[in-house]
């Protein structure tokens, strides 16, 4: 029998075992999309205590200790951080094959230096030895990262952001980590939200266009990318329900605009027109800026309306949605490239079930001069499990290039997540490992280490243009 989380954890082979711990283990983190604050950072702030440092906006864990019957009181209510904690330490045990017990363990060990098994019986153990790890000046923010060995964050930001803390940043020479705008036009899109028009006047202010037409919605988008540019945004994201796509959308989006400014009601044609025509418009200027493009779709927001009433939205209510969107994404991906080509783009779905359409849909739209130009993205969200990130890999290389992959991301909120990327190296080393010794891949050592630090690293290094 293995001891629990020895240091071979998941590497099932000799060659996994030399792929990770020789050439993947020690390659640095380019976090490409996450949810991490800008200003946290800019303060090196301290966090509080191992409560607000794991459970603050973590989701995931809330959905874990719900399913265990635990009252709301002591995950999103008003119990103290003593009391979250000790109803998280008495629930994680009963998660067994849930990615949450392997990350916060990980998340000990790596940052606290602490073996303990996380339970009931010693959570005060656990309690006081994270807090006092957490209250010395070696455990800021900054130097979470910095023991991360991570180099670019790229975190997510609305267009109507001012950046003051990426510019803060920027201008800090004792900060080596690349801390970089991503461009979100989620608000400016979403033409059915009844704040749609609120936000509209907020974009005008902050961009000096006053929006009455889809031409100032266009330059005063273009406005902000220009400021987003100038502190080092090399990517774009974009948060979908779904794929949006109606044909002559373009010719529709300024009379659509036009009503939702007025207040009239949209039917649902018209949503999706705007939102694709909005979608072939930034694309078409990330193109133009060198950027990335990032969709995330196939999510259901919210589906319990009682929790969203009493807890609020982005809690741990979000599921995956079964929407066919593979006509809706061809087409959009076609419209935009017949236009002038596509942006490098990564597509992912919540949806594992589009694992094969994604991996088919990137491979019609590769391009010379740019390995991988479009991205079958990481397994995301409800999919970053070991079977999940197995079944993305192993599609992914069914019927693409894996060795083009540029990997992990966090998509966290919290500053210890990065053992993330350490559990995705060791599936992605354990994987190719098991087909070198079942004689379904030569044994190139040296090619495959290659191979496992290109996808840990060097591939999205490359792909975002980053420099050191």
């Amino acid at each position: 029998m293995k001891k629990f989380l020895d240091n071979d954890f998941l590497l099932e082979t000799k060659t996994a075992q030399r792929l990770f711990h020789d050439y993947a283990d020690k390659m640095p983190i380019i976090d490409y999309h996450c949810h991490v604050s800008p200003r946290e950072i800019a303060m090196d702030i301290k966090l509080g205590n191992i409560a607000e440092a794991w459970l603050g906006d973590d989701h995931y864990k809330w959905r874990m200790i719900r399913a265990c019957g635990v009252p709301e009181k002591y995950i999103t209510g008003d119990a103290s951080p003593r009391e979250k904690f000790q109803k998280f330490a008495e629930a994680l045990p009963y998660a067994i094959g849930n990615p949450l017990y392997h990350w916060t363990h990980l998340e000990l060990r790596r940052y606290f230096d602490c073996d303990l098994e996380i339970n009931a019986k010693n959570a005060e153990k656990i309690w006081e030895l994270c807090n006092a790890r957490l209250s010395g000046d070696d455990m800021s923010v900054r130097n979470i990262i910095r023991k991360s060995n991570v180099t670019h964050i790229c975190t997510t930001d609305d267009p109507v952001d001012n950046l003051e803390w990426h510019k803060s940043m920027s201008d800090d020479k004792s900060w080596e980590v690349k801390v970089l705008p991503a461009f979100r036009p989620d608000k400016a899109i979403s033409v059915e939200s009844p704040d749609f028009s609120g936000y509209i006047s907020t974009l005008s202010r902050e961009s000096g266009i006053d929006v009455k037409s889809i031409d100032n919605l266009h330059s005063a988008l273009k406005n902000r990318m220009d400021y987003f540019s100038t502190l080092g945004c090399v990517t774009s994201d974009h948060g979908l329900d779904y794929i949006p796509w109606v044909e002559g959308c373009e010719d529709k989006a300024d009379a659509i605009l036009l009503n939702a400014l007025t207040g009239s009601k949209l039917k649902k044609a018209d949503v999706d027109a705007f939102k694709s025509a909005m979608m072939v418009f930034l694309a078409k200027e990330y193109a133009r800026r060198g950027w990335v493009m990032q969709i995330h779709f196939n999510v259901a927001r919210s589906v319990n309306a009682v929790m969203l009433n009493s807890a609020g939205p982005n809690t741990g209510f979000d599921s995956i949605s079964g929407k066919d969107n593979s006509y809706a994404l061809y087409k959009l991906l076609d419209t935009i490239n017949s236009a002038g080509g596509l942006p490098k783009t990564v597509l992912y779905s919540l949806n594992p079930n589009d694992d094969t359409f994604l991996a088919t849909a990137a491979g019609s739209f590769q391009a010379p001069g740019i390995p991988g130009k479009i991205q079958h993205g990481s397994a995301w969200w409800h999919n970053d499990t070991k079977t999940g990130m197995q079944q993305q890999l192993t599609t992914l290389a069914n019927l693409g290039v894996l060795g083009n992959f540029i990997g992990m991301l966090t998509d966290g909120r919290s500053f210890l997540s990065y053992t993330r990327h350490e559990y995705f190296r060791r599936i992605l080393c354990n994987l190719i490992g098991g087909w070198v010794e079942n004689g379904e891949y030569p044994d190139d050592i040296e090619f495959l280490g290659k191979l496992v630090q290109d996808i840990s690293y060097n591939n999205v290094k490359r792909y975002m243009s980053f420099t050191d």
